[in-house]
């Protein structure tokens, strides 16, 4: 059985990265269940955000994101992030990150909820796809062992400690086992837990699912970003209208051309993305439309074609020059803000377990994650872990743990119905219908109790399909039960039956499994 001092799960940004700055300090493994180049890094248009411009400041950014955290950020997270920022971005650019720049100096942009530019891109909107590009040309330069197609299945765990990993060979079927000194899980989200979302198809909540079994603690589930702008063109893939098309300009308007948003905030279209998604749900159900439409055709032409090249290209492929024409934009799920519960080093619950990027929680994102925020909490406390794991002989940090309460999943809440065959399909459609964008008590116990009926009736996985089906289901059930916990609205978190935040609920809620399977390696 092989041995490595570091294994990473998952092949994006935060994966990469973290692997890049292992291979200083011993040996890497990288697995990843499809390609190396397969990740939604490379989908993120935002960009990510940084104060090193000369009007902002860290404190700034850190105010900005509390406000948007409504309540529940983590301030000693935060206030790391926002001072490590400036020095994680000069790191990326010592890689080879390719930002763009105006007049020899970093471009910075605007985008909802921040108080300043600072919106750093590479590539216009194609910022996601260029640090992935340049990550994993590194990491292929560099030596580092990278297995594809082989999608971890469990933790094996001995004595309250990581000891590696068991992974399906998918071409095979068949099950390896590696051992590891540490285990990073950089496994993305779970946006295909809803019909309509932003995310790529790998993004099926693998390392939540992991976790949970392994039995680390998962908290925050119940605050799952939907991005309010994405196309909406009869038979054309969701495709996310960057919120930068906002920040520069780019006006909101109905079905009758009225601009809505400063009906539900006086900030209008430059309100947080909670905010401007609901707004939008209720501006379509006013008209009876399903779509708004967002009007850039007041900007310059060459500006719209040069600011978001990857955008107009997509929208001209389909018939749509948005130089001249509205874009047709509805909300769809995009990032999970909740996840493997971690401290400001990136440690879970389960010593030598790390997790990073989205599959984690850091603290920071609280209950809606400021834009751009999300590339900028990879590089900074992917680095963190890697610092801590050269502290070979300090104890694990302890976490903050105020303001918490802890569960367990739930059975069935109300008499047994038969249940619809479980699918993909079907689980996406269950999520979108009922622990969607507007939640209510009666549609979450429906989700709840078919999610638990049908992690009851699953046959034991075999292939990929039905190892991603079974942790979407657990997830799922996650995202679900949290939700229905939380009888109030914060953030991204909205319930009709409860339309207003209460200060009781200003903690976190944190799940563990009943009795997590200890499993070590070779048996």
């Amino acid at each position: 059985m092989s041995y490595y001092d570091y294994i990473i799960v998952g092949s994006g940004i935060a994966g990469l990265y973290t692997a890049l700055l292992a291979r200083e300090h011993g040996s890497v493994l990288v697995i990843t269940k499809g390609s190396i180049d397969d990740c939604n890094t490379k989908y993120a248009q935002g960009g990510i955000a940084a104060a090193i411009g000369r009007e902002d400041s860290p404190e700034l950014h850190f105010r900005d994101t509390l406000n948007a955290g409504d309540g529940l950020c983590d301030e000693e997270a935060v206030r790391i992030l926002t001072e490590e920022a400036p020095a994680r971005i000069a790191e990326l650019v010592h890689l080879g990150i390719p930002f763009d720049t105006l007049d020899g100096e970093v471009a910075l942009a605007m985008e909802a909820a921040h108080s300043a530019p600072r919106i750093l891109h590479a590539g216009g909107d194609a910022t996601g796809e260029h640090i992935e590009i340049t990550l994993s040309r590194l990491v292929r330069a560099s030596g580092i062992k990278v297995i594809e197609d082989c999608l971890a299945s469990r933790i094996l765990v001995r004595d309250g400690s990581v000891r590696g990993v068991k992974a399906l060979d998918c071409h095979t079927d068949s099950l390896v086992e590696f051992e590891c000194g540490c285990l990073v899980l950089a496994t993305g989200g779970a946006g295909q837990l809803f019909r309509f979302n932003t995310n790529s198809d790998i993004a099926t909540g693998d390392g939540i699912a992991l976790a949970h079994e392994a039995g680390a603690e998962i908290t925050d589930m119940e605050f799952f970003q939907f991005h309010p702008t994405t196309l909406h063109m009869p038979g054309v893939p969701i495709f996310l209208i960057s919120e930068a098309v906002r920040g520069e300009g780019g006006r909101l308007r109905n079905i009758d051309g009225r601009r809505f948003m400063t009906d539900y905030s006086p900030q209008g279209d430059m309100a947080p993305r909670d905010v401007v998604t609901r707004g939008i749900l209720s501006d379509m159900k006013k008209t009876g439309a399903d779509r708004v439409f967002i009007d850039v055709t007041h900007l310059p032409p060459q500006f719209i074609t040069t600011r978001f090249p990857r955008i107009y290209q997509f929208c001209l492929s389909h018939g749509l020059d948005i130089t001249r024409e509205l874009v047709p934009v509805a909300p769809a799920a995009h990032y999970m803000m909740g996840g493997i519960k971690t401290n400001t080093w990136g440690e879970t619950s389960i010593t030598g377990l790390f997790a990073t990027g989205e599959t984690a929680c850091t603290g920071v994102h609280g209950a809606n994650r400021l834009a751009s925020n999300s590339l900028l909490e990879v590089v900074v406390f992917s680095k963190r872990i890697i610092e801590k794991t050269r502290q070979r002989n300090k104890p694990r940090t302890a976490g903050i743990n105020k303001d918490t309460s802890t569960h367990q999943l739930s059975g069935s809440r109300q008499k047994p119905k038969p249940l619809p065959k479980p699918s993909l399909a079907a689980l996406q459609q269950l999520l979108w219908d009922k622990v969607g964008i507007i939640r209510h008590r009666e549609s979450l116990i429906q989700a709840a109790d078919t999610l638990s009926g049908w992690q009851k009736s699953l046959p034991p996985p075999t292939d990929r399909p039905s190892y991603e089906l079974n942790n979407l289901v657990l997830t799922g059930r996650l995202v679900t039960e949290a939700a229905l916990l939380r009888e109030e609205s914060r953030g991204a978190h909205f319930r009709t039956d409860y339309p207003r935040s209460s200060p009781r609920w200003r903690r976190h809620l944190v799940f563990t499994a009943p009795q997590a399977r200890e499993e070590v390696a070779g048996g």
